[in-house]
């Protein structure tokens, strides 16, 4: 309400101000311009008076003196050097600057002008960004998420705001301008979170979307979780580069803060972790093969994804080609970060009709990825403990 009085009101003077008539006050011709000063004047302390931003009321004062600067050039016979903008460029050179920026910098070329803001939020510029930095973390399940809570936001923000708009053309019926109600309406369009790359890189950076990944060593490297991914809901802080997870094992979220990105991977498989994995490796599976394998300490829980590498059968010589461990039905699988004898070390699953096995006691073991990648490999590796676990 108080902005559009104001603009009424800023309207109202610059009308005002054409009447005034300058009057000259000295036998060389100086004139006193009262209308200029005094709608600067006015203009400041309404900025200062009522805390809004001046770059609104500079740019109908840019309006009032612009004609005033030509007239005095025109008088002193001077001629207006012509300045080349940003906007003079084409689209192809013009691009090609804004490919150099940093997202920082995007955002404060967006500033200048709707121009700019529009081109600055081009979803060609901010791919790159989304890339370069967050393509390790955030998959097609967390993408999925972002569409679903844009559409929330703006249905919970457009049911509001008919709300709030209701009460004030009740009160503002019969005498509002209709130009008054049609910026109401523009201001609420661009207030309205869009789904391009660069709200999504915005909304990550600022720490206001949580979205689904999974964490390595969950709880700090807790011993009971020791080379494991669990599935989690993050959340950025821009302030330390680091994360927050939240986990919801039964229904009860649990939270760890201070998670570093190396700990943090997008999911391989793209289903929810309470749903089985139906493992399509078994028959290729050999000694010496590194494998995740889903496990859940029992039913109520999520699944995890814990590293594991195939180990040879008791009967097994482990002689190069004498070993025919790969003819069985029995896999071994190892679990070599805890302690030979722990009943966590070892376990065996049936190859030919392997489901979900397992009991209240031991935990229940579920699907198994085989890894391929050197990378996903090494980054396990990396994660593992100083000391085995008992």
């Amino acid at each position: 309400m108080l902005y559009y009085f104001l603009i009424s009101f800023v309207s109202f003077v610059m009308i005002l101000s054409k009447s005034f008539t300058n009057k000259p006050i000295s036998s060389n011709g100086t004139k006193l311009v009262f209308s200029n000063v005094f709608f600067e004047k006015l203009l400041s302390f309404l900025a200062s008076r009522f805390k809004i931003r001046t770059s609104f009321f500079q740019f109908f004062l840019g309006m009032q003196l612009s004609n005033k600067s030509l007239a005095s050039k025109f008088e002193h016979g001077e001629e207006e050097v012509e300045k080349v903008s940003l906007l003079d460029l084409h689209d192809l050179p013009l691009d090609c600057i804004l490919e150099k920026l940093s997202p920082s910098e995007l955002c404060n070329v967006a500033k200048v002008c709707k121009s700019l803001r529009k081109k600055c939020r081009s979803d060609y510029l901010w791919e790159k960004h989304m890339k370069i930095k967050w393509s390790k973390v955030f998959g097609d399940a967390a993408y999925r998420e972002w569409k679903c809570y844009v559409a929330s936001r703006n249905i919970d923000k457009s049911s509001n705001q008919h709300k709030n708009q209701k009460t004030i053309l009740d009160f503002l019926h019969g005498f509002v301008p209709f130009f008054w109600i049609k910026s109401k309406s523009e201001n609420y369009i661009k207030s309205r979170l869009d789904d391009s790359i660069a709200a999504l890189y915005l909304s990550l950076e600022n720490g206001k979307f949580w979205f689904p990944a999974q964490v390595y060593n969950r709880e700090n490297g807790h011993a009971g979780f020791m080379l494991s991914c669990y599935d989690a809901q993050l959340c950025y802080d821009s302030r330390i580069d680091t994360f927050q997870a939240r986990y919801s094992p039964n229904g009860r979220w649990t939270i760890e803060e201070n998670i570093k990105w190396e700990r943090l991977r997008v999911p391989p498989i793209d289903s929810p972790s309470h749903v089985l994995h139906i493992s399509d490796c078994l028959d290729d599976l050999r000694p010496g093969d590194h494998v995740e394998i889903q496990w859940r300490r029992n039913k109520e829980f999520p699944y995890g994804w814990w590293y594991s590498i195939i180990g040879h059968l008791e009967t097994c010589q482990e002689q190069g080609n004498h070993c025919q461990c790969h003819n069985k039905d029995t896999v071994i699988l190892e679990f070599t970060q805890y302690t030979v004898g722990s009943r966590w070390r070892q376990t065996m699953i049936n190859r030919k009709n392997h489901r979900e096995q397992g009991n209240e006691i031991e935990g229940f073991y579920g699907g198994i990825r085989k890894l391929h990648s050197k990378e996903e490999i090494t980054r396990w590796k990396k994660l593992w403990p100083t000391k085995t676990v008992e």
